[in-house]
């Protein structure tokens, strides 16, 4: 399994067979670097959406277009990309995408695709390799994150953590130690505008058994 961060709160992680790109925003962030689009965009099988706000989705049908990728979510996001292939489903459900295991979950946030419905909020847990990953999306703590660790039992989470639009990172690391067994944890959606925290050392700080990583953009952890 390979892990990169893309900037703000997108990933690209190779898993099984599939190439996943989660919630790919990259001419617009300014996190990203511009030339090294191909590098991330490659061999792309699907894009994973949890969410239809412009900082997640609003590059979507481009992406799809360059690469060939599968529009994988909540089917009243996938409906705007029908034309580009999709796969559809709903929180509770797991679909194979390439040997990959992923199933939706909660969560607690708002979604819509410019003034369009566009579904809710939705984070996931991705099987593969040996791991499973929770893929928080954006998301404030909630109950449900305790049989969602129970059930799905994650070692790796993807958790945003940047306050403001999402739980911060005293949140973040609050959910970690009372939900979670996480073996390690990478903190996304931060420091991407000055609204958002510019660090994410408080995290690290309060959660010394964890490897939380904090890897440069484009940085490839593999696991």
């Amino acid at each position: 399994m390979k892990i990169t961060w893309l900037g703000h709160a997108s990933f690209r992680m190779e898993v099984a067979d599939a190439v996943l790109l989660i919630d790919p925003w990259l001419a617009a962030n300014p996190s990203f670097p511009n030339d090294r689009r191909a590098d991330a965009l490659a061999g792309a099988t699907h894009i994973l959406l949890t969410h239809g706000h412009f900082d997640h989705a609003s590059e979507v049908a481009d992406i799809a277009q360059e690469t060939g990728a599968s529009v994988v979510g909540i089917p009243e996001l996938c409906a705007a990309f029908e034309s580009h292939g999709t796969v559809e489903f709903n929180k509770g459900g797991t679909v194979d995408l390439n040997g990959a295991k992923v199933s939706m979950v909660q969560a607690t946030h708002s979604s819509s695709l410019g003034s369009a419905y566009a579904g809710t909020e939705a984070g996931y847990m991705i099987k593969g390799d040996g791991h499973t990953v929770y893929v928080s999306g954006d998301t404030d703590v909630m109950a449900d994150m305790g049989w969602m660790a129970e059930f799905y039992q994650p070692d790796i989470g993807i958790l945003c953590c940047g306050g403001h639009y999402t739980m911060g990172m005293e949140g973040a690391a609050f959910a970690a130690k009372k939900f979670f067994d996480f073996k390690m944890i990478i903190p996304c959606h931060y420091k991407t505008f000055p609204l958002l925290a510019q660090s994410a050392q408080p995290l690290v700080d309060a959660l010394p058994d964890v490897n939380v990583l904090t890897p440069e953009v484009m940085d490839v952890v593999d696991i």
